[in-house]
Parts: C-alpha cells; sequence; structure tokens
C-alpha cells in the first residue's frame, strides 16, 4: 500500500511540473537602436514591432497560422538593447546577451551584421537577423546558425534599376549619395551595375560616400547639383534619409534630377508632403504602402496603428517578421515530435522554410536555406488633396530581383541577370 501511495504522490508532482514548464518563458534578445540618429526614425519602430506582436502572440489573439500562443504554448519574454555604439560595441554586447537569453533577433546596421555573424556562431547561438541589408552575409560566408529574414538590398537596387528604366527609357547618366560602410556601398554598386547591365554606355557622373548619419550634405548635393546626372540613386536612411530630404528639396534636387530613394518608405510618415512628387521610393520589401491588401496584414496595420497612432513602417514589418519566422520554425519542430525542442532541431526546421509573413511569403531560399526572398515593390510620390501618395506601384517577384542559389549579386547582375 506504501508503495501504492508513494507512485501516485510520484504522479501526481510529476503532473504538476508539466504545466510549469511548459509555460517556462523563452527569453528572446532583441537589438535594435534605442538612441542617436537611427533610433526615432527607424530603431524605435522596429522595438514597437517587436513589443506588439510578442504582447499579441502571449495572448493568442494573432491571426491563423500563428494563434499558438507564445512558441508552442510556451510565453516569451523580451530583453531589449540599444544597437548604437558600433560593430565592436555589438560583438561585446552579444557576448554578454547571449548568455541570458535563448534566441537572439536584431541588427539594422549592416557593419553589425558584418561583425556579429561570425560571433553568434562562435557563440553557438541561434540568432536571426530581421534587416541588414548587405547580401555580403551569406554570400562570403556559410553559416548554421545565423538567419536573415528580410531580402538583402539586391533586390531594391535590382528593382530600382528596372523600376526606373521601365519609366525613363533614354535616361543616359545616373550619380550616387550613400553611406560608406557596407549597406550604402553595396547598394550603389548593385544599383549602378544594374543599370549599366540593363543600359549599356550609362555614364556615371560622380558617387558620393558619405560619413553614417553625418546628418549634413550641402557640399555633397551641390556636386549632385553640377554633376548634370539625370537620376540621383541614394540607400540613405534614418536620419541621414531625412537629412537628405530636408536640406535637398529646398535647393531644388529633386526638381533638377530623378531621384531613387530605394529604403526611403521610412520617411513617409515623418516627412509627408516635404517630399518632393516624383520621387522614386522603395519599402526594402513589400511593406507599408506596398503591403499586400489581404486580412492578414490589415490586422496588423491596424493593431500597430491603434497601439502607436501611426501607420507600421518597413521596420515594424521586418522586426514582426522575425518573430514570426523563428515562431514557425520552432513550432515545425515541436510537430516533428519535439515537444521542446532543441536549438538544432529549430535551426532544421528554418532552413528553406516558407511562412507567411505581414507582407506576404517569406521564402528562405537562398544562402543554404538562411537567407529570405520576397517580392519587391517600387512606386512614385505624388500630392494628392494635401496628401503624399504613391502611386505608379510596380511590383517585381522575387525570382526576378534575386539571383539564383549559390551565385553572388554583383556577380549576377553583370552577367545581365542570368539564372
Amino acid at each position: 500500500m506504501k508503495a501504492v501511495l508513494r507512485a501516485l504522490v510520484l504522479a501526481a508532482c510529476a503532473l504538476a511540473v508539466l504545466p510549469a514548464a511548459a509555460q517556462q518563458p523563452i527569453r528572446l534578445g532583441i537589438v535594435t537602436f534605442l538612441s542617436g540618429p537611427a533610433a526615432g526614425a527607424f530603431g524605435v519602430p522596429a522595438r514597437n514591432g517587436f513589443e506588439l506582436v510578442t504582447e499579441l502572440l502571449n495572448a493568442g489573439t494573432v491571426p491563423a497560422p500563428y494563434a499558438t500562443k507564445g512558441f508552442g504554448g510556451r510565453p516569451l519574454e523580451l530583453v531589449i538593447i540599444d544597437e548604437a555604439g558600433g560593430p565592436q560595441k555589438q560583438v561585446a554586447e552579444l557576448r554578454n546577451l547571449a548568455q541570458r537569453v535563448d534566441y537572439v533577433i536584431g541588427y539594422i546596421s549592416s557593419g553589425d551584421c558584418l561583425a556579429v555573424a561570425p560571433v553568434a556562431e562562435e557563440l553557438k547561438k541561434l540568432t536571426v537577423l530581421f534587416d541588414c541589408g548587405t547580401p555580403r552575409i551569406f554570400e562570403d560566408a556559410s553559416y548554421k546558425y545565423v538567419f536573415r529574414t528580410g531580402p538583402t538590398g539586391s533586390m531594391d537596387n535590382t528593382a530600382a534599376a528596372l523600376y526606373v528604366l521601365e519609366r525613363h527609357a533614354n535616361v543616359r547618366s545616373i550619380a550616387g549619395i550613400n553611406q560608406n560602410y557596407a549597406w550604402g556601398q553595396d547598394s550603389w554598386t548593385d544599383f549602378e551595375a544594374a543599370m549599366k547591365a540593363l543600359k549599356p554606355g550609362l555614364e556615371v557622373k560622380t558617387s558620393q560616400m558619405t560619413k553614417l548619419f553625418a546628418g549634413q550634405f550641402g557640399a555633397e548635393i551641390s556636386t549632385l547639383l553640377s554633376s548634370g546626372a539625370e537620376v540621383v540613386h541614394s540607400s540613405f536612411w534614418g536620419g541621414d534619409l531625412e537629412g537628405l530630404v530636408l536640406q535637398g528639396a529646398p535647393r531644388g534636387l529633386f526638381q533638377k534630377h530623378l531621384v531613387v530613394l530605394s529604403a526611403g518608405e521610412p520617411a513617409i510618415n515623418r516627412l509627408g508632403t516635404r517630399i518632393p512628387d516624383g520621387t522614386i521610393i522603395g519599402a526594402r520589401g513589400p511593406f507599408g504602402p506596398f503591403a499586400p491588401d489581404n486580412a492578414f496584414n490589415r490586422w496588423f496595420r491596424s493593431a500597430y496603428q491603434d497601439r502607436y497612432a501611426l501607420p507600421p513602417i518597413y521596420a515594424s514589418y521586418k522586426a514582426t517578421n522575425a518573430l514570426l519566422g523563428l515562431k514557425a520554425a520552432y513550432e515545425k519542430a515541436q510537430a516533428a515530435g519535439a515537444t521542446s525542442p532543441s536549438q538544432e532541431q529549430i535551426i532544421a526546421a528554418f532552413e528553406y522554410l516558407n511562412y507567411e509573413g505581414v507582407g506576404g511569403p517569406v521564402r528562405m531560399s537562398l544562402g543554404k536555406g538562411h537567407q529570405a526572398v520576397m517580392e519587391n515593390a517600387i512606386g512614385t510620390t505624388r500630392v494628392v488633396g494635401g496628401e503624399l501618395r504613391i502611386v505608379d506601384v510596380k511590383r517585381y517577384p522575387p525570382e526576378q530581383v534575386n539571383p539564383p542559389e549559390g551565385a553572388k549579386s554583383e556577380a549576377w547582375i553583370k552577367s545581365g541577370f542570368k539564372k
């Protein structure tokens, strides 16, 4: 009888432990700009997306196929750190953060991503890059523990070149103003190569490379105005993007040249009609005003706007897609029989994963299944009834604006986009 009672007590204790284990929070380390010139225009909207969607996931109120609470029933807890300070600081921060969290999601700056990716691999910490656009991450290296759920900048600049020449076939010259680090350098390289591949004989008048977050561009704007270039390309983002618009527009930069802002969408909410008519704008994917008009996107846009009284920008969309991608991989590993999936089981489920994002389908099809592709969309600004609108929108399928698996973006573009 004592043995029976002992067995019943042990069974009861085991049953009592199971719900507690199921409710053990998953700790996510979140890295985004919370201070400095990239914060207000970009980093904070990303943080808002992380916080809002985490709260809704924990409540189980995200629409299907994400209705399960948290990750597979386990609640999520965020540990948020500031990305400001540069690559060396972020490497040190990651080493500390990796000891306190289960998984890491973060990084906006391409320079930071290039620095932390090999460290995440060294630490064997599953790390999801949610934004940074340099194609070098998976084209120059191979990773097991690092994923990126947003497309590369090669997609943005290939689509921008196609859009320009489809509407302005007689363009003969271009110029650029970009930030002098990985993102700006790669963006200009890809745009220039794409324009030349599509329009042989095109002349490059000048390429202005500025210090990241310089904020003041008087000399560079003067050079562009005197260059005679028909098209001016910029991949500026954050405070630099707003500075270029506010300093360049009064001097006629946008009137005298066709200006292409490949990552310009975040400025729409903050600058509105101060962005001149006829500016070509991208959102680094089908985000913001380019997002598909479906129930999932309407839910996200409405929830975000209700909470923050502003529409979500592409940083908010991409933060959300990183959360959803990790959730989809976690629950795919669960469905394969792992009640509490190991990091290795989640990685196996994440590779080559296709899932529904708030901007449309996300396919982890490049970088041996670690790099996402999506469709892209480009449009042109126009003030209508006192409001800034995006008109003449063109969508490009992923296959048209992304290299095939195993190809480097620059070589693929220079080859004339051969598959």
